[in-house]
């Protein structure tokens, strides 16, 4: 996310009231997660196996929970709580408004664009030309729909991340404040739900087509032309290259590759990342032709068992 004006090192420090190190003067652009920081954004730490990771990451701008060396061109936020601090800046720069009306009067609405009844529009939306939202669809704030874009009837974009953290007196929500994006020409079946960013964007590509009841976490990235089944579900912080695809019932882990044009089999849990140009099945995930063997030999198990008695 970036902050609509820079803001001084000092600034955002007063704002969730913490100690700086650095520059007073130091610009502050924006605010991210790690895996999409870039120079001026705070990333926010908050464990020692991660301090190291988050120093040495294109972030200029450290929300830590203890004074380190700095390294040289960034600067340092020490607060007791970086998580709690992180949201306080989400809730500053992007607070939640409430719209009041089923079309908000800040949604952009292209040329030749059908929206069918009991829709949701939110603030801030665009949707482009020649677009069809069916029925019963919510879009929450800040998404952006391309052109020529189908959205099937009963679908939620930009719900928020499911990223928690777990205190003694329950869960902790990260809040989010990132996008869905939309590219032209995809094709979104009935009640798939599309989870915004917590800062940035999750993006569908162009051209990619999702059939009914899919999930896709937050700040996921689908390339294009891609092709995903019925009841897929794909994680927070994953990529998927162009012309992946994926069918029925495909379960992925959090931030994980699956490369250009890979055939995921139906019902596979897709536990790491996978190279493009391949077919895979099964769980733990293998190349299909592998598996498919494996399944095979297993089969013939009791008739060696029985070969081995008869001996």
């Amino acid at each position: 996310m970036k902050f609509p004006n820079p803001h001084t090192l000092e600034h955002i420090a007063n704002l969730i009231d913490c100690q700086f190190i650095g520059d007073s003067e130091f610009m502050v652009l924006g605010m991210n997660e790690i895996h999409v920081v870039e120079p001026g954004d705070i990333v926010f730490v908050d464990h020692p196996k991660y301090y190291d990771k988050a120093l040495q990451s294109a972030a200029t701008i450290v929300l830590i929970n203890k004074e380190v060396d700095c390294p040289e061109g960034k600067a340092l936020l020490i607060s007791d709580d970086p998580f709690r601090d992180f949201n306080k800046l989400t809730n500053h720069f992007k607070p939640f408004k409430s719209s009041n009306v089923s079309i908000s009067a800040s949604a952009k609405i292209g040329k030749n664009t059908i929206i069918q009844p009991n829709c949701f529009i939110g603030n801030n939306v665009t949707i482009g030309d020649n677009c069809v939202i069916h029925s019963n669809v919510s879009i929450y704030d800040d998404a952006v729909i391309g052109n020529n874009v189908t959205i099937h009837a009963g679908c939620v974009l930009g719900a928020s991340a499911f990223y928690y953290k777990n205190r003694p007196e329950g869960f902790d929500q990260l809040k989010s404040g990132g996008r869905v994006v939309i590219k032209d020409n995809v094709d979104i079946g009935a009640l798939c739900t599309i989870d915004k960013g917590v800062t940035g964007d999750t993006i569908i590509g162009e051209g990619s087509k999702l059939d009914n009841q899919i999930q896709v976490g937050h700040d996921t990235v689908i390339g294009k032309k891609c092709l995903i089944a019925s009841q897929t579900g794909i994680a927070g912080c994953c990529i998927i290259e162009d012309e992946v695809t994926l069918w029925g019932q495909v379960g992925t882990t959090s931030g994980i590759t699956i490369g250009k044009k890979a055939n995921v089999l139906g019902q596979t849990g897709v536990t790491k990342s996978i190279e493009g140009g391949k077919s895979y099945f099964g769980t733990p995930i293998e190349e299909s032709r592998v598996k498919l063997k494996e399944l095979a030999y297993i089969k013939k198990i009791p008739e060696i068992l029985d070969q081995l008695k008869n001996k």
